[in-house]
């Protein structure tokens, strides 16, 4: 009997398009002497799934400001020394605070050097960083060196403070500062307009009292 069974099922299975799937024996019992009530089986199978598996578009990337960082120690073989710090937010102007002392009281020239060369003492550090081969002149000025940055003023006790914002001495790309240096010099900057024969090139700002190479620090 369980023979006869088992062949009814093997000829009767049907599959239907749903997921579900059912099993009858339409066929009479072949043996006249057997009789079963078997009417249908149910089976649940699982669901196939023909779509393709996309892979996940990948996130784009989210864009940070990349802040930037430096710093100068100012010294020479007078008493003036003093220490300088750069911060540029990504592709934006770069601030630079300043404090010295050791001055005279009055307004120094401030200048920002093309070499970071200290061997021969602040000399060594060449002429203004200059990369646009223009004439010397004021900060403001459209006709100036990168690297003039004006004066800074010394009070009565020596001491000078300033912050200056600059749109040329950037801490990165093809003209990035770092690596040159920071001179402060013993005269007053005529930023160009003197009349005297350093005006256009130095701003007639006498000699180099101290100096220091601009480096990156940790943000």
């Amino acid at each position: 009997m369980q023979a006869a069974l088992a062949a009814m099922v093997a000829q009767t299975i049907v599959f239907s398009s749903s997921p579900s799937y059912t099993l009858f024996s339409p066929l009479s019992n072949p043996n006249p002497s057997l009789h079963s009530s078997f009417h249908g089986v149910s089976f649940k199978l699982p669901r196939q799934s023909h779509s393709l598996s996309l892979a996940a578009a990948p996130k784009p990337l989210a864009v940070v400001a990349a802040t930037k960082k430096a710093v100068a120690v100012l010294a020479g073989t007078s008493n003036v020394e003093g220490v300088v710090t750069l911060t540029q937010d990504d592709n934006g102007p770069t601030t630079v605070n300043v404090r010295v002392t050791g001055l005279t009281p009055g307004p120094h020239g401030f200048h920002l050097h093309e070499y970071g060369d200290t061997t021969n003492g602040c000399i060594s550090t060449g002429a203004h960083f200059n990369p646009n081969n223009l004439t010397h002149g004021a900060p403001e000025d459209e006709i100036r060196h990168a690297g003039d940055l004006g004066n800074i003023v010394a009070n009565a006790n020596g001491v000078a403070e300033a912050t200056i914002v600059d749109k040329q001495i950037p801490l990165g790309g093809p003209n990035s500062i770092v690596g040159r240096a920071f001179v402060v010099h013993e005269l007053e900057d005529d930023l160009g307009k003197g009349g005297h024969e350093l005006s256009l090139s130095t701003g007639n700002a006498g000699g180099r009292l101290a100096c220091g190479v601009v480096g990156l620090t940790p943000v």
